[in-house]
């Protein structure tokens, strides 16, 4: 739609190749688990084989006693508190190590040391634990009902919190509807599954007198301050690390029991100690993600025309509250967007947070906008059916046109820009719409039947300083920082306080800097992930990285680019007006001088300089974004399937997305992110997911039982781009990262809904599996016979 900012073949909007790929694909890449420092023990952490019970004590063998560490071994470390200024939030003590009671498979009781990882098991092994067991809770409704085994002892019930918006009245709406349609819906818990685990390693560094914790993290800076309050350490004497970090997606964007246990073990132990996550551990034990319920209802005029939504959504936070984002996160989020890019004037919603003896839930790429656009997808597709028309009318009618923007939704949320409509035709059109209706009036030859369905969203990036106190957490991520610095040789170096671990940062924050200065981007590095080298930032989540720190590198390389210009044309004998930055020049006219001499001047002859300019070329930024509630990225994803009935199994067809990030700083980064994300997002709809049984115990392990989906079951996404530039932030960037997780579900399901729909058969609990399947299948069969 829009132009891009700029034709550099560098610069915001070229697809430069990722530059940090060579060194990951030569095997050069440095993670925790490369580390390598003379003398490390290692750590296996015995985890609580029963979800809730007391511990009456753990009998370890004479020989083991100087390697087996337990809560009373440090008393002096604070438990986790993720505390909620929502009122009515209850507070959880998330101990590093479970002091007199375990809440959750997985649960922490010691640390064993050992040479290797395998001594250390083994002396787990060794170790018996004496329970005293108690009743457990795995279901939400069962943990809300009376006289249900509480977890917190000191809290009236098990829930956390509950919220509620409420916007227009509702008793109107319901007396003006010609159709009234309710659904309820299931999205199951899983695992985040990164490629690299998580893992800390942490030695005390006697010359620099300072405790050295690296971290598979996110946010490095954060952790160092929460870890600093929790083991009583100024943060001058504590340095926390990331090193590369192989994937992220939210579960790495905790202050997790693990981090604070092994830091107090180090200094404990004054040697280097180290913990690696195992996969067993991972599925079991890390942060897990979705297991949402909602209960919806729409009422909607005669052609399908939504007036207004009641919604409960309920979420199993597990036994802990995760910080910073606390156990409210997820039912909160998803209830606050909602209404996604649909004008629904009336919209009623409570947000149910409920702890249960599970691993605690943590953030997830999408985080609640996933169930959110599961929710209202499959709602508009329902409406649509109640009305007799198709989905893909009902939906464009439905949609904020681009004249009402700026947008106020009844959740209280200000989109910025864009065009909905638009976005889910060209995602329609990409996916041959009426070519597929058309297939869908005959049978086809193998028996299969074939669905098409569509799934629109709107994601919410960059948010503001407001936006973070309105939802009352522990630290306020309303701000990035940058700094900029040649060296004396004319390389420029950004140091930058967010965490690259898969988006390609690396390359798009050189491409900024190539904007402003006109730098080559083979000519500048960016350091980030060292709480003692990098300006403290927020770190890398909620899709906010790019729009933030993006902002800041912009922001300080527009400023050194002035001294840069003065100092050159001084060289060249011009007035400043004069002179222009290309290439690594400043230029005027046919002369030119170079940035290498340029930083020479700056740092090794100061009497180059213009009189009175103070030597160094070294500057800083912090960026705020222009409006506390961010910037707004929407896209469309349609895909087209094939249901076998008598097996139950599901084949995708085809996937297209319509993405708008606003200007994209890398067309084919942010065609990659797409791309992946859609791949995490079938996993949710088709293949994973931890159940757990009566007694708490996760059902899925290993990958012998979870299930994620590879090269076979992704299909070939075909990226559409849209750039409509939001007004509030620096080159018009919206966040991007989340997006491709956040439709597939809805998308597949409402494809798996088109296809069943003769055999009056409606999916509504995610994954698709086929014996979800098969069961929801033969129960129309037999609502059929019986005449139903």
């Amino acid at each position: 739609m829009n132009k891009p900012v700029t034709d550099r073949p560098q610069g915001v909007g070229a697809s430069v190749k990722r530059r940090e790929d060579r060194r990951l694909l030569d095997g050069q890449g440095e993670y925790l688990a490369d580390l390598d420092i003379p003398g490390t023990l290692d750590v296996h952490f015995l985890r609580s084989a029963v979800a809730h019970a007391n511990i009456r004590g753990i009998e370890v063998p004479e020989e083991r006693r100087g390697a087996v560490f337990t809560a009373a071994d440090f008393d002096w470390i604070k438990p986790i508190v993720a505390f909620s200024a929502a009122p009515g939030f209850n507070k959880s003590d998330y101990h590093a190590l479970a002091k007199d009671k375990v809440r959750f498979v997985g649960d922490i009781m010691a640390m064993c040391v050992g040479k290797t990882r395998a001594e250390a098991e083994d002396i787990a092994q060794e170790c018996v634990v004496d329970y005293d067991e108690l009743p457990c809770v795995t279901d939400m409704d069962a943990a809300l009902a009376p006289g249900a085994p509480r977890l917190h002892e000191h809290w009236d019930s098990n829930l956390y919190v509950e919220t509620r918006i409420e916007t227009g009245d509702l008793d109107s709406v319901r007396k003006a509807a010609a159709v009234t349609v309710k659904k309820k819906l299931r999205m199951s818990r899983h695992a985040g599954v990164s490629l690299e685990g998580r893992g800390v390693l942490a030695y005390y560094d006697r010359r620099m007198d300072e405790l050295v914790v690296y971290s598979s993290t996110q946010f490095p800076h954060v952790i160092r301050t929460i870890l600093s309050q929790a083991i009583g350490l100024p943060e001058s004497k504590l340095r926390v690390i990331a090193p590369d970090v192989g994937g992220g997606f939210g579960i790495k964007n905790n202050f997790n029991p693990e981090e604070l246990a092994i830091a107090a073990l180090a200094m404990k132990l004054g040697r280097p100690v180290r913990w690696i996550e195992d996969r067993r551990e991972h599925l079991v034990a890390s942060p897990h993600a979705r297991e949402h319920r909602y209960d919806l209802t729409a009422y909607a005029d005669e052609n399908g025309r939504v007036l207004g939504v009641e919604a409960i959504v309920t979420v199993d936070a597990g036994a802990y509250s995760v910080w910073p984002w606390t156990a409210g996160m997820e039912a909160g989020m998803s209830c606050g967007i909602m209404t996604g890019p649909y004008d629904i004037p009336v919209y009623h919603g409570r947000a149910i947070t409920v702890c249960t003896n599970k691993s605690p839930l943590g953030p997830y790429r999408g985080v609640g906008r996933t169930g959110a656009c599961f929710a209202i997808e499959t709602l508009i597709d329902a409406v649509a059916r109640a009305v007799h028309r198709q989905p893909e009318d009902v939906r464009l009618e439905n949609m904020i046109p681009p004249s009402a923007m700026p947008y106020q939704s009844a959740t209280h949320k200000l989109y910025d820009s864009g065009d909905y409509p638009e976005c889910a035709r060209r995602a329609m059109d990409g996916i041959n719409l009426a070519a597929v209706r058309e297939r869908q009036k005959s049978p086809e030859p193998d028996g299969r039947l074939i669905g098409l369905g569509v799934a629109s969203y709107t994601e919410q990036s960059a948010h503001g300083t407001a936006e973070w106190v309105a939802r009352g957490l522990p630290v306020v991520f309303g701000f990035e920082p940058a700094q900029a610095r040649f060296t004396p040789d004319g390389q420029l170096i950004l140091l930058v306080g967010i965490q690259n671990h898969g988006q390609g940062l690396e390359t798009t924050l050189a491409q900024v800097a190539h904007q402003e200065l006109s730098i080559p981007v083979e000519s500048v590095t960016v350091r980030h992930g060292d709480s003692s080298v990098s300006p403290y930032g927020m770190g890398t989540f909620a899709s906010r990285s790019m729009t933030m720190a993006g902002g800041a590198v912009s922001a300080a390389c527009a400023k050194l680019a002035e001294k840069v210009r003065r100092i050159g044309a001084h060289l060249l004998g011009v007035p400043v007006e004069a002179v222009a930055l290309a290439d690594g020049h400043v230029v005027a006219g046919a002369r030119r001088v170079s940035f290498a001499d340029v930083a020479e001047a700056a740092y090794l002859h100061p009497e180059r300089l213009p009189p009175g300019e103070d030597p160094a070329l070294d500057t800083s930024a912090v960026y705020q974004p222009g409006r506390s509630s961010g910037a707004f990225s929407y896209a469309s994803h349609a895909c087209v399937v094939a249901v076998d009935p008598g097996t139950g199994m599901i084949e995708l067809l085809d996937y297209v997305v319509c993405h708008d990030c606003g200007t994209m700083v890398n067309p084919m980064i942010v065609e990659a992110q797409v791309v992946g994300g859609v791949a995490q997002g079938l996993g949710t709809a088709l293949y994973e997911e931890i159940p757990y049984d009566e007694n708490g115990q996760p059902m899925a392990s290993t990958f012998l039982d979870y299930i994620l989906p590879g090269p076979t079951e992704v299909p070939d996404v075909k990226v559409l781009h849209m750039e409509t530039p939001s007004p509030h932030t620096r080159f018009g960037i919206k966040g991007m990262g989340e997006g491709g997780a956040i439709a597939p579900p809805a998308a597949v399901v409402n494809a798996v809904n088109d296809a069943l729909r003769s055999m009056g058969v409606e999916m509504c609990e995610t994954p698709l599996t086929p014996d979800r399947m098969l069961t929801a299948i033969a129960a129309a069969q037999t609502a059929q016979g019986n005449g139903n």
